[in-house]
């Protein structure tokens, strides 16, 4: 299978490993049921038949098409048939009742092209539905500046052309938009670069065309799993008990005591120092008295 039905979810904003933020559309792509299948001999083109979504009140041929073809107890909302080749081997194509994933057709990097019908505007005139310039706005073309203008030729041909274009019924019509990137895939649906065609809710087509060779991944963030296990990681080689951790002021307390005793240290050490002279004149006094005592002594005898 190289096509994929899918519905619009909204549109949001991504960004690339390389650090480019891109607009993305949000896609929703269910499993595919096959429903019916195609061939040469008895329809004359081969083809399989896929839906989209489930139906409120769904017909009783609508339930018995989707019974006898893929075994459902309801019928799909939406239905489009996926052509292949004439060449194409049957045995190749899905069989009745599969289910086509999303993971088994598109992948990060495929180019797409992507079918839907566009948003209805109502009626709109020729400047806003083919972009005329208008009428001037002088020489008293007050009321022409955004009239069509003349809109035919004289007696030859003395009709106007079909196809003309005028002012009339715009949007709401089958649009595709071609060479779309796929962003990402996911269980669920995929992320398309740029915007699809169609309101939020729009059924729309994705086939796949070709590959981007200077495709750039997703930034992906972390799951709320991977985050929890890098926390009890973290908590598993960090083995600190809570009571050694100290608040900020009893660190910063604990630090200028340090300082304190150091220079406590230091004054005891200057005071030690200043009283080594003072031992030396205490010893010096003593010799001197010793001496005076041995001379009184002398004397006396």
């Amino acid at each position: 299978m190289f096509a994929i039905l899918g519905k619009k979810q909204g549109q949001t904003q991504k960004f690339l490993t390389d650090g480019t933020r891109v607009p993305v559309t949000i896609v929703e792509v269910k499993d595919n049921p096959v429903l019916q299948i195609k061939t040469m001999d008895k329809n004359g083109y081969v083809a399989v038949q896929i839906g989209q979504g489930q139906k409120k009140h769904a017909t009783k041929p609508q339930k018995g098409h989707s019974k006898k073809g893929a075994n459902l107890d309801y019928a799909p909302n939406f239905l489009r048939e996926v052509r292949f080749p004439k060449d194409a081997i049957i045995e190749e194509l899905p069989k009745l009742g599969d289910m086509v994933a999303v993971s088994a057709v598109l992948e990060a990097g495929d180019l797409v092209d992507v079918t839907g019908k566009s948003k209805g505007k109502g009626f709109a005139g020729v400047v806003k539905r083919h972009h005329f310039k208008g009428g001037p706005r002088t020489h008293g073309q007050s009321d022409r500046e955004r009239a069509p203008g003349s809109i035919g030729q004289t007696t030859t041909p003395g009709r106007v052309y079909k196809g003309k274009r005028m002012a009339g019924k715009m949007g709401n019509e089958t649009v595709t938009l071609k060479n779309l990137e796929i962003i990402d895939v996911t269980t669920d649906g995929v992320l398309i670069k740029g915007l699809v065609p169609g309101i939020v809710g729009t059924y729309i087509v994705i086939k796949k065309v070709g590959k981007n060779k200077k495709h750039v991944a997703i930034l992906k963030e972390a799951s709320n799993e991977s985050k929890e296990t890098n926390a009890s990681k973290v908590e598993e080689t960090v083995d600190i008990p809570m009571q050694e951790i100290k608040p900020e002021a009893k660190v910063q307390s604990d630090i200028k005591e340090e300082v304190k005793t150091e220079v406590q240290v230091q004054s005891d050490a200057k005071e030690e120092i200043k009283s080594e002279p003072k031992q030396k004149e205490v010893k010096n006094e003593t010799k001197e008295d010793s001496k005076k005592e041995e001379v009184e002594i002398k004397i006396k005898e």
